[in-house]
Formats: C-alpha cells, structure tokens, sequence
C-alpha cells in the first residue's frame, strides 16, 4: 500500500480501551506481554478495565515486574506514558486458572460495559477485547454467542460483519455463531447483498481500498454444480451478487471454498465473503492463526480482538502468544487514522485518494452456471 503522506492525524497516538476478558484464562497474559514492549506506546495509549488486584496479581505469576501500571478511576485521568488500568471493579475474586467459574463471566461483562460507556462518552477512540467465554458470560442483559451481537445492539447497528484479517487475508462470515443446521434456512439474497456492502464499505473507509475486489463463497459443494447440489447458489447468493455488482461493487463468485483456498485463489483478491462459520474460518486459521485479527466490521465505532479463545488448556503456564493480541491492538490504531483520512477526503471531493492496491477490475456479467466471466 503507498504510504499516504502524513498528517497530524495520521501520526498522533491512539487512546485505546482494552476489556480484560475472562481471568482465567491467557487474556491478561497476551495483554500484558503485548505491552511489556515499551514501543507499543509510541501508537497508543492503552486503558485497561478491570482490577488492579486481578492485574498484579496476573504480572507476578507471569513475573513481568517490570512492567508498571497507572491505576485510575477514569480514562479522562490516563497518562499517554504508561498502560493505564481503569478500576472499577472492587469485588474480592477468586482467580482459578484454566476453569470457567460465575465470577469470572461476570467481572469479564463489566469490563466490556465500562468499555462501551466510554467509547459511547468519547473517552477512548477504539476497543480490543480480550477473549471471553461465551457461557459464564450470559446474564440478563447478555444472551449473544459473543462480542459482535453484544456490540452490535449496544451500538444500535443493524447491518455488520465478522471479519477476520491478516496481512493477506481477509474473510468474512454471513452467518457466524449459529449451528450449521441452521446455515441454509437463514441465508436470504437481502442478507447476503448487505454483507458484500458492509464488506466493500469497510475496506474503502477502514483500509483505504479504492476499488475493492470481493469474492463470494457458494454454500454447497461445487457451488451448487449449476443446481445438480443444491439451488441456493441459482436462487440466493448469485442475485445478490448481481444486485450489488450493479452497484458498482466489483464482486465474483460464488466459488468453490475448496478450490477457492486450495489453488490459492484467494490472493487475487481483497477480501472474501463466507457462507458460514467455519467455511471461512477453518482456512482463515490454518493460513494466518498465530497474526490474525477479528474485526467487527459496519460499526461506529473500531473494535478488534485476538482471532483465539480463553486458552484454559495453557492458562497459567506463561505459553500464551501475544502476537494476535499485538496485532489487533495495531489494527486498531490503523483503523481509526485511516477513518480520519478516508473522512478527510470524503469532505473533500476535488481531493482523491488512491491505493497502491486498488483494482479497475474488468467487466463482467453473471452466467448461468454460475461462474463469473469476461464481457
């Protein structure tokens, strides 16, 4: 990508909030030795909400003495200098490594709440979270299958995606944390077209894409063999790619996943749009598991997190890698400057601004069989 040229936006630090995420499992260990690396600093200032018990009590058993934090009431007190730890939780807790207990669902869910509060109130610009468990977490207030539902209602959005990224790679799901028993019954053409917009919006606004090319993954085998498999390719996903190709968005497929991933077609393009969970997921992991970044892609506001879970198998036994966790807290940074780029030109239209990375792209109809080709 060329580098755009540089502006005090672009150059100034991020104030970021970082949740906890359940204690016991490696959410603090990944934080934490993300930022035992003075260098980080110098691209953010990181707000933690949680406990500052819990906290050093998590950088003695990892034994990062050296790692100091500024403990206060509110992210409005947090110096640019330092990690910065937000208290507010001060019930007692029992920390209990590598096992799913009551407390550690709740403190996890006040974490995200204080989190929001202040994204809402415009005292942190951004949000990483740290990996929950999606069962000791439920309450009244949350009944999701994880962060991205959650964030969604809180933040009234209608119309946003799961995207996972890495350097190379970025795939995103139509359906996420349902059963696959339910995949075929939930995909509708209404669905699957605002997807590929949230999709190309996203990676104009948040990674500066020109002309984004997507590509469509079909649901059954062969993408459906032209009906022979299974009709929701002919009956579902290809008029939504046609209607949002009218639109100018530069979409192909849908494609074979199997194929798709395994003659490497995926780098022809800027992004890829799944059917389902682990249909895009599974590749995703295996090409990218230890760099790679979930995003939640159509909301107000920029939120990243680890692409791993809890981690209980090695919590506890310092074998945590923190380079998921490293890369989300530097997607976030790079997502709100590029906003603030994108928004900068947008206000301006005689100014253009064009990536290195961005396709024409060539013209294209959709056939019968279900395969994109050349006019």
């Amino acid at each position: 990508m060329t580098p755009i040229e540089n502006t005090e936006e672009e150059i100034r630090k991020v104030k970021l909030g970082i949740t906890m995420g359940d204690f016991n499992g490696i959410g603090l260990e990944v934080v934490f030795k993300t930022f035992s690396d003075p260098k980080i600093l110098e691209s953010c200032t990181p707000v933690i909400y949680g406990s500052s018990k819990v906290a050093s009590y998590h950088r003695k058993m990892l034994n990062l003495n050296e790692l100091n934090f500024n403990t206060v009431r509110s992210a409005d007190e947090a110096s640019h200098k330092k990690v910065n730890i937000v208290h507010h939780f001060d019930q007692d807790v029992k920390i209990d490594m590598g096992h799913s207990t009551q407390i550690a669902g709740e403190f996890a869910l006040s974490s995200v709440n204080a989190a929001i509060q202040d994204l809402k109130d415009g005292k942190i610009e951004a949000l990483v979270t740290a990996p929950v468990n999606k069962y000791n977490i439920q309450s009244e207030t949350f009944k999701f299958a994880g962060h991205t539902d959650y964030l969604a209602q809180r933040f009234d959005t209608r119309n946003y995606l799961m995207l996972l990224i890495s350097h190379n790679l970025k795939v995103g799901v139509v359906t996420a944390h349902i059963p696959i028993s339910q995949v075929a019954a939930s995909l509708t053409t209404d669905l699957i077209y605002n997807k590929i917009r949230v999709l190309h919006n996203t990676l104009k606004s948040d990674f500066t894409y020109s002309r984004p090319r997507i590509a469509v993954l079909g649901l059954n085998p062969h993408a459906g063999d032209n009906g022979l498999i299974g009709k929701e390719e002919l009956e579902i996903i290809i008029p939504a790619i046609q209607q949002a190709f009218d639109e100018k968005i530069l979409v192909f497929g849908p494609y074979p996943s199997d194929g798709f991933f395994g003659n490497s077609e995926y780098l022809k393009f800027d992004a890829i749009l799944a059917m389902y969970h682990d249909q895009g997921l599974v590749p995703f992991k295996t090409l990218a598991f230890d760099t790679g970044v979930n995003y939640t892609a159509g909301l107000p506001i920029v939120r990243t997190s680890p692409d791993h879970g809890t981690g209980y198998d090695i919590a506890g036994k310092d074998l945590a890698s923190p380079n998921s966790f490293r890369q989300a807290v530097y997607l976030a940074c790079d997502i709100v400057r590029n906003r603030a780029v994108h928004d900068m030109y947008a206000s301006n239209p005689l100014k253009t601004y064009e990536s290195e990375r961005s396709h024409s792209g060539p013209d294209i109809t959709i056939t019968s069989d279900t395969k994109l080709s050349e006019d």
